[in-house]
């Protein structure tokens, strides 16, 4: 049986394309998520998707990065398929796994997309250096005033305020005031993910 995989990394993109390939190529079931690849809790539909393959069984992808977000990654999902009895295809790519020389394809194409996604990562960073070098702070401005920061800030650390609590007394998600706290009380640790 022919099964599909389809990925987007965000809720905005859409996985039309995908689907019509998928079916253009025989898929009788597909798998669909919005999730990025770097998290494996994110891919969920993933797991399902290679759970359910078994002898005989072809997984049908896009592009072979839709699947595996590094080579150590896509070796994994190979070894997997290889247990179960299963083979993958690229619509877009000429891989064949069901044979020595295609195994070496799809490791190569893992390698390049590896790579590509290390270049844009770095062209990402280098380029967020710059601008704070120009004084420009990549992201969404903030949502608060410096003086509504400091006074939720003085309000949590007095005790008796939630994250949620917060949120609605200042007009914030918790998400914002759980920022606003961090940025005071573990400046390290909110810088360290500030920059990733």
């Amino acid at each position: 049986m022919f099964v599909g995989y389809a990925r987007v990394s965000t809720q905005d993109q859409d996985t039309a394309l995908q689907l019509d390939a998928l079916a253009a190529a025989g898929c009788q079931k597909v798998y669909q998520e919005k999730a990025s690849g770097a998290s494996r809790r994110g891919r969920q539909e993933l797991a399902r998707c290679l759970a359910s393959l078994g002898p005989d069984d072809v997984l049908v992808v896009y592009k072979i990065d839709r699947i595996a977000r590094s080579l150590f990654d896509l070796l994994g999902i190979l070894r997997h398929l290889e247990r179960v009895g299963a083979t993958i295809k690229s619509v877009t790519e000429p891989l064949d796994t069901t044979n020595s020389m295609g195994v070496f394809v799809v490791q190569i194409l893992g390698a390049v997309a590896q790579l590509e996604r290390s270049m844009i990562r770095e062209r990402s960073i280098a380029g967020q250096v710059a601008a704070r070098a120009r004084g420009r702070h990549p992201g969404r401005a903030r949502a608060m005033s410096p003086e509504d920061e400091a006074d939720l800030v003085r309000d949590y650390l007095a005790g008796g305020f939630t994250y949620d609590s917060l949120s609605a007394k200042y007009g914030v998600s918790p998400s914002v005031a759980k920022r606003a706290v961090y940025r005071v009380t573990k400046p390290a640790a909110y810088q360290r993910r500030a920059k990733v």
